[in-house]
């Protein structure tokens, strides 16, 4: 089985996915992780040049990044950049669509999962919330790293990447028409998980 988990910067879909992945056995993808890397490696090369990051993206190589270095907002900006590049989001479709098909089943997580990568996953959720609440979540995420930036720049941040992300010409982040939309603006994760989980067991049940 394939599971496509989509929407918005911060609204609690990686972390879902993830609680997907575990309680199933299946593995997971960030898919957004895969944009940070191009962005990452954009930023060390000094270069915002489009045709430099379809040639990363083209000979991407995910064990050369930790974790820790793609969750900053620099790189996140340039993430979002980089994905608004055709060429860019076409180099690693492919490596996303075979990713999918691993045994026993997979979860991937993103922005356009349902409605691009994966069109024909059996289940699709939209996971959002409000900007506030979406913001709030970054800035606290960021104070507890040792990051101090203004709340007020975390949201105006997040506004601006909605945007793009929102209004790029390939794969704009929408949800499917097929999708479960997932309002995480009052729940906490264990909530989002239990209410998610119960659906993707009747679905099995039902194969």
């Amino acid at each position: 089985m394939i599971i496509a988990i989509d929407g918005p910067s911060a609204a609690g879909k990686g972390t879902l996915a993830r609680g997907i992945a575990k309680a199933l056995g299946y593995h997971f993808l960030d898919t957004g992780a895969l944009y940070r890397m191009v962005g990452l490696q954009m930023i060390r090369e000094g270069t915002e040049d489009p045709l430099k990051a379809v040639d990363i993206a083209r000979s991407l190589d995910p064990g050369a990044f930790k974790d820790n270095e793609l969750r900053t907002e620099d790189v996140a900006g340039r993430a979002s950049v980089a994905a608004a590049i055709p060429a860019v989001r076409q180099a690693l479709l492919e490596f996303q669509r075979g990713f999918a098909k691993r045994p026993p089943g997979a979860v991937l997580d993103g922005r356009d999962i349902g409605t691009v990568v994966c069109p024909n996953a059996e289940l699709k959720f939209f996971v959002t919330a409000s900007t506030q609440v979406r913001a709030q979540r970054r800035f606290d995420e960021l104070k507890a790293s040792g990051k101090s930036v203004p709340f007020e720049q975390v949201l105006d941040e997040l506004r601006t990447r909605d945007e793009r992300d929102a209004s790029r010409a390939t794969a704009p982040t929408l949800a499917a028409e097929d999708a479960i939309l997932i309002d995480t603006s009052e729940l906490d994760a264990s909530e989002v998980l239990a209410a998610v989980m119960d659906v993707v067991r009747d679905a099995q049940s039902s194969r």
